[in-house]
């Protein structure tokens, strides 16, 4: 077993495996008994769990960097569903949304890139290369094979650029994204774009819904909860994102990083808002598909309850044989959305994938 989590100022680089867990409760035990748990949540809590205690673990204060590879060649084989019934989707989101009697303000919905491979995918050296290639060294690669099942030797790999949570002693952090715009090869473009993106009146609502929930979640656990008036601009080499730097003070130091990232998830950047009604709209839409460990979370938690949680997102779920993968993204849908302009954002939350793979949709 091997975990990988890189952020710009913090690393976790763990072997080996004391002792897996396939569901949360159990983790919480070890964590209480003074584990150190690390892994991946599913995007359904209550179903995918693929947390391990390690049996080694390195700790730095500096991003993680591997040994370059080359990595074999890849070709996207099929997309799940096609553009044109993803947009077909999209709009029957939209006539939800619309509807004069409809409750539903957000609802997040993803499709699927099926990626084959040359020759079979080293799940280290593909989180080399994309926490290698993004500026902030953001990335992660996990063994799933705690949560058991068809999840036996699978590995997911990504490079996520959005901090659910981080507690350190009492202080809690949390960088929420969401309202996205494609990076544009001309430099002038491209920083209109990100000007654009920052007072489009869509992007500024879909992430203020976002911001909203995480602040009332915190809320029953956290004192001084602070939150800026406005989301900052902030990007990938792929795409432009709204985020929102949130501190607090944890009320009670019993509550863990992973209590904190129970309690925020899902958040309206991947599921929608109200909760409840978004998650019902997705399986719908989805047509009942599991979303397994994308939209999830990926981190760890030492037993003093200190750690660091980043959504599951610009990730890709590896096979055992390392021949094949599945990548997924997702687009936040509000009443003024454009279905056409949602398929492109997916295609360019792709790009994270698809540039390390040096191949297209």
């Amino acid at each position: 077993m091997r975990f990988v989590y890189s952020r710009p100022d913090r690393s976790i680089d763990a072997t080996g495996v004391r002792q897996s867990f396939d569901h949360i409760d159990d983790a919480r035990e070890a964590l209480a008994d003074g584990a150190m748990v690390v892994g991946a949540i599913g995007f359904d809590t209550d179903t995918l769990c693929a947390l391990v205690e390690p049996e080694s673990v390195t700790r730095s204060e500096t991003s993680w960097t591997g040994e370059p590879s080359v990595l074999p060649g890849a070709v996207v084989a099929s997309q799940n569903p096609p553009p044109a019934n993803h947009v077909a989707r999209v709009r029957r989101a939209l006539a939800i949304l619309n509807h004069p009697n409809s409750a539903l303000r957000k609802v997040v919905l993803a499709r699927s890139l099926t990626l084959v491979f040359d020759s079979p995918m080293d799940p280290v050296a593909l989180a080399a290369k994309l926490i290698e290639s993004n500026p902030m060294h953001n990335g992660f690669c996990v063994d799933l094979t705690a949560a058991r099942g068809q999840y036996y030797g699978r590995h997911l790999v990504g490079a996520s650029p959005e901090l659910l949570i981080r507690r350190t002693g009492t202080e809690v952090v949390c960088r929420p994204f969401a309202g996205t715009a494609a990076r544009l090869a001309d430099p002038v473009a491209d920083a209109a774009a990100g000007v654009a993106l920052l007072s489009s009146a869509k992007n500024l609502s879909e992430h203020r819904f976002v911001v909203d929930a995480i602040s009332d979640a915190l809320a029953p656990l956290c004192s001084d909860i602070s939150v800026p008036d406005e989301p900052t601009l902030t990007s990938t080499p792929a795409v432009w994102h709204l985020a929102t730097p949130i501190t607090a003070t944890l009320t009670d130091p019993a509550t863990t990083a992973l209590d904190l990232a129970l309690a925020l998830h899902p958040t309206p950047a991947v599921a929608g808002t109200p909760t409840a009604l978004a998650l019902q709209t997705i399986q719908r839409l989805e047509d009942g598909r599991s979303r397994g460990f994308y939209a999830g979370m990926v981190g760890w938690c030492d037993a003093s309850g200190d750690g660091e949680w980043m959504v599951a997102i610009r990730c890709i779920d590896l096979a055992l044989d390392g021949l094949s993968g599945t990548a997924t993204a997702g687009g936040g849908i509000v009443a003024d959305s454009d279905a056409d302009a949602e398929l492109e954002e997916t295609t360019a939350k792709f790009g994270t994938i698809l540039s390390a793979l040096r191949t297209r949709v």
